[in-house]
């Protein structure tokens, strides 16, 4: 049988009680932690989203509270009345808040039973993740969990008053849309009044926010909801929530002081400190540097050492000329055992081969043979007797194309073919051995210092990039990115596509994109000239974006914004390696929601409704 709450008011919270509270009357309310049962002393530890409180059921001053507590198990709803006493000095319990202090009840009140739970939240780790997932509601409760989705929301409010401070409006965009091209499948959504048409969920509110600087709004943004129809891993779910802005008039320089003025306020309100302004590098320079247009600088850049080779030595080590010569170096890694060295193998990425490329990490033969050259190797990368180097290069022996040949010269150098090709993997040389060898160079432990957050502006991507099934060339970040205003004087949207620049940045930490942005077009001449350069007809750019095109007629002004994800930044913030973390109601890796079955099949009449008929596969 369940008591009743009646009027009964919650005067305190389980975690904010300590040793100045002594002898208080108070009236908790919260889910039985965990029981312990000392005959005549029966002990719950009482749990709310604030933290836990002891509760004493003492027979001798409460018998019916002590009767109940023998009925009582875990996650029980319960109210509590008693005086909070302070612990003997014996029993003060250290590792909680309130570990000082302990209820001695007077009144127990049970709000409500609970079925024996899957699982308990007061367990620290819960290995079954889909059993968390289909019970998330229990999930949720666990101290973890609540920690997660309280600091999600100050990070969420610190970044929308600093973004009010700067005179930005929030402006909800549209969930049911038209479909865009954003770089991944759209969902998709049946229109009952208008058979045989479908809305689509936004991937961003790309177009939107355009519009909205069009319209006079100057400063926009929006904690927007987003959803792509992708492959899913660790750091993606298929809906998902960005810090979306735009504004009119700006250069890039006026976006990056914008993001780099919430992103501290954001890590303020966790505790952490980072350094701003944030260096810069173009794409090319990431490429040739950590071979990766996300680079994790917390450990060493690659070096270019062809220089420290003779061409004799080139052809004695099978390297073929003319390609660059990369060392990667991993510090404090120390002396590697042949079996060590052996194991080396297995992290290396698997297309070396196919790819025409080779590592080269036995550096003590290497230097028996030209100890000159190593030591030139050694001068040029900076690295200590303990560091390990290896070498990328390409083999000599090896036939393999170019990948697309020369380009014209450029006011840039552009890393193309199988140059490209062999710095990308030297990259992911440099990532496999640094998670490898994490616990001896340690240079991704947490110091609690500004340098634990690593964070980069990468600029000056490619506009386009070639689809080798299509035989097309596709828009690198979205076709309504503006390109470098000297590439389109010199005409190389036709004349030569892989070479265009576009006024587009990322702002990247410790290896994790946050977040991508440009400076967008603004010219409706302009933009059409894009569209034909993606291979699209007048009437199909009319088709698909006519109210765009229509609306860049009408005084547009040159605008920019960028859009960051929300959940990698708290996911970053909190410590934890996946989005589900830090989400409420996630997806599984197979875009599955566990707690409500969803997706599932529709009834006959919602799908007639729709003007829908499946069709199943045997």
């Amino acid at each position: 049988m369940l008591d009743f709450l009646g009027t009964l008011q919650r005067t305190h919270t389980c975690g904010a009680l300590r040793a100045a509270d002594a002898g208080s009357q108070v009236i908790l309310m919260g889910w039985v932690n965990r029981r312990r049962d000392h005959g005549n002393l029966i002990f719950l530890d009482l749990r709310d989203r604030t933290g836990v409180t002891q509760i004493v059921l003492d027979k001798d001053l409460s018998p019916e509270g002590h009767a109940k507590g023998e009925q009582i198990r875990p996650e029980y709803v319960v109210a509590v009345v008693g005086k909070v006493r302070l612990r003997g000095a014996d029993v003060i319990n250290p590792k909680m808040a309130t570990g000082e202090v302990e209820i001695v009840t007077d009144q127990l009140l049970v709000l409500n039973d609970s079925k024996l739970p899957p699982f308990s939240p007061a367990e620290e780790a819960i290995a079954n993740e889909e059993l968390r997932l289909k019970y998330r509601y229990l999930d949720l409760r666990r101290p973890e969990m609540q920690k997660s989705i309280e600091l999600r929301h100050r990070v969420a409010l610190a970044i929308r008053q600093c973004l009010s401070g700067e005179g930005f409006l929030e402006i909800e965009t549209p969930i049911l849309t038209g479909s865009t091209p954003e770089g991944a499948r759209d969902y998709l959504v049946p229109s009952r009044v208008h058979p045989g048409e479908f809305y689509a969920l936004p991937q961003s509110p790309q177009l939107f926010k355009q519009i909205l600087m069009i319209s006079g709004f100057d400063r926009y943004f929006q904690v927007a909801r987003c959803f792509r129809d992708e492959d899913l891993r660790a750091d993606r779910q298929p809906e998902f929530t960005q810090i979306d802005l735009e504004m009119t008039f700006p250069q890039q320089e006026t976006v990056f002081s914008v993001v780099e003025g919430f992103l501290r306020a954001a890590f303020e309100v966790a505790g952490e400190p980072i350094a701003a302004p944030f260096p810069r590098m173009t794409f090319d320079e990431a490429l040739r540097l950590y071979g990766i247009d996300k680079p994790d600088m917390r450990l060493p850049a690659m070096t270019e050492v062809s220089a420290a080779f003779a061409p004799e030595q080139l052809e004695t080590l099978a390297i073929a000329a003319g390609q660059p010569i990369v060392a990667v170096r991993i510090p404090s890694v120390g002396e590697l055992s042949r079996k060590e060295r052996d194991d080396l193998r297995l992290v290396y990425p698997a297309k070396l081969a196919e790819n025409g490329l080779k590592v080269m990490d036995d550096f003590k033969r290497l230097e028996k043979s030209f100890p000159e050259t190593i030591k030139s190797v050694r001068e040029l990368t900076g690295a200590a007797e303990q560091d390990l180097l290896v070498l990328v290069v390409a083999d000599s022996k090896a036939q393999v194309s170019d990948g697309g040949g020369a380009r014209p010269a450029v006011p840039v150098t552009v890393v193309t073919g199988r140059e490209r090709t062999l710095y990308e993997t030297a990259g992911q040389v440099r990532l496999a051995l640094a998670q490898k060898f994490a616990e001896r160079h340690k240079a991704f432990e947490k110091k609690g210092t500004a340098e634990d957050y690593k964070f980069l502006w990468v600029t000056d991507f490619p506009f386009f990039e070639w689809n080798d099934e299509a035989k097309t060339w596709d828009a690198a970040h979205h076709p309504f990115t503006s390109p470098h205003e000297d590439d389109l004087k010199e005409g190389r949207l036709t004349s030569d596509p892989g070479a265009v620049r576009a006024l587009a940045y990322d702002v990247v930490l410790n290896g994790t994109e946050l977040g991508s942005g440009s400076i967008r077009i603004h010219r409706q001449d302009v933009q059409q000239e894009i569209f034909r350069s993606l291979g699209m007809t007048d009437e199909e750019a009319k088709a698909r974006f006519g109210f765009f095109l229509e609306a860049l007629e009408y005084g547009t002004p040159p605008h920019g914004g960028i859009a960051l994800g929300l959940d990698r930044i708290v996911m970053i913030l909190a410590g934890e390696q996946s989005l589900r973390e830090v989400i409420a109601f996630p997806k599984t890796a197979k875009a599955i929601d566990l707690m409500v079955n969803a997706p599932a099949p529709v009834n006959a009449t919602q799908l007639r409704d729709l003007h829908i008929r499946t069709v199943l596969k045997s």
